[in-house]
């Protein structure tokens, strides 16, 4: 009976509505000096609080087995899937002198892959919302001062997507911190130059957890030229040995303890560069070099992702760079060109020693208003020893993939 009563109410609501508005326009000039009630936005915009988000709808496809094997991204290792992978907020209050704050939140597919220890751990579950930022600020002149969670500096992209112009992740992506918790001092000594200095729990770790002390970082940002851009930063600190890297992950020794939690001075050097040599086109350049003490040395010849150690501790080291090629043919269409190359030489990164990885991407962008994006893309990986695993069975040195995505921005 309620239900009948709320469904009469609301067709003679919506019948209503026309009489309702000529009502309002015969009464119009009788109302003119009656206030108008301002919307949210307005609202929001008048408290100095600003909002923005998106919706990341992903169609992927790997002629590989990248949910049973080895994949050598980090947000899109699925065989064949639709998903939403992202769904982006963030609502921020930073004014230019006192007190500020930021919140933003990522969920869908992706969220786990971004997550922070100890969140990230197999016993704590994975969610499927991160709170990726969340930090206060205090800014006075050209000093502005940061605490809480925010997200790191090294690297050409980031976890919003909307500001990355290609589908898929680089394979350097993979190789920087996402996020930092922790103190960050940022300096403007003038229009063209930023320092940036913090003190951080270690890479995306929200509490210091096994790994010990502290990581430093120290970065600069330079603009020489309208045209031109760098930023380049320096990490360091004790932090995990173990494959990967990752915090509160254990290794395995010959002839000695198992499930060790072995620790050592890590060193990050990153540079990024941009230039827009006319107004269609953007080059970029993503360059990282990582050092890591203490790192238990692979098996020779090892080609097991998961492989056990000799007791000789070596410093690992891996390094790479990827090319960025962006070009708007018209308002509307954008081609997006990535290549890079990373070499994991002691096996450190990914678990395959003297391996070499290589990929290419491109990818095509339809922007049909400034709220909706619809990219297609193709993308080809290749190593130098057989590491992606094939359905049928055995392993390839190549990998392709496709991807379809929509983006709708707010």
């Amino acid at each position: 009976m309620f239900h009948r009563m709320l469904l009469a109410a609301s067709v003679a609501a919506v019948f209503a509505v026309p009489g309702m508005a000529s009502a309002d326009t015969a009464t119009s000039s009788s109302s003119s000096s009656s206030p108008a009630v301002p919307t949210m936005a307005q609202i929001l915009n008048a408290s100095g609080i600003t909002t923005s988000g998106y919706f990341d709808v992903v169609y992927n496809h790997a002629n590989r087995d990248l949910q049973n094997g080895f994949c050598d991204r980090v947000a899109d290792c699925q065989n064949s899937n639709l998903a939403l992978h992202q769904f982006g907020l963030q609502v921020a209050k930073q004014p230019k002198e006192g007190f500020g704050w930021l919140v933003n939140v990522t969920a869908g597919l992706d969220a786990k892959a971004f997550e922070s220890y100890p969140f990230n751990t197999t016993g704590s579950g994975y969610q499927q919302v991160d709170l990726t930022q969340a930090y206060g600020q205090y800014a006075h002149g050209p000093v502005t001062v940061m605490a809480g969670k925010f997200t790191s500096i090294p690297g050409m992209e980031v976890i919003w997507q909307p500001s990355n112009f290609n589908t898929s992740r680089s394979i350097l992506y993979t190789s920087e911190p996402f996020t930092e918790t922790g103190v960050r001092v940022n300096y403007a000594l003038n229009d063209a130059v930023t320092l940036i200095g913090g003190v951080i729990n270690g890479w995306d770790q929200v509490s210091g957890g096994v790994n010990g002390g502290k990581t430093v970082e120290v970065a600069a940002t330079v603009a020489p030229l309208k045209s031109v851009n760098f930023t380049i930063s320096d990490y360091n600190g004790k932090l995990n040995s173990a494959v990967g890297g990752g915090a509160g992950t254990s290794i395995t020794m010959l002839n000695g303890p198992t499930n060790v939690v072995q620790t050592g001075d890590r060193n990050l050097l990153n540079l990024v560069v941009n230039y827009t040599p006319i107004d269609p086109l953007t080059l970029g350049l993503d360059y990282v070099n990582v050092n890591q003490r203490n790192f238990a040395q692979l098996m020779p010849g090892s080609t097991d992702l998961n492989p056990l150690y000799s007791n000789n501790l070596i410093t690992a080291k891996y390094n790479g760079f990827a090319l960025y090629a962006t070009y708007m043919f018209t308002p509307k269409w954008r081609l997006a060109l990535r290549a890079e190359n990373f070499n994991d030489q002691s096996g450190f990164h990914f678990g395959t020693p003297d391996t070499t990885y290589k990929e290419a991407t491109a990818t095509l962008s339809w922007l049909e208003s400034d709220s909706f994006e619809l990219r297609g893309e193709i993308r080809g990986d290749h190593a130098t020893n057989p590491v992606f695993t094939v359905a049928s069975g055995g392993f390839s040195k190549t990998l392709t993939t496709y991807a379809v995505e929509g983006l709708y921005k707010f």
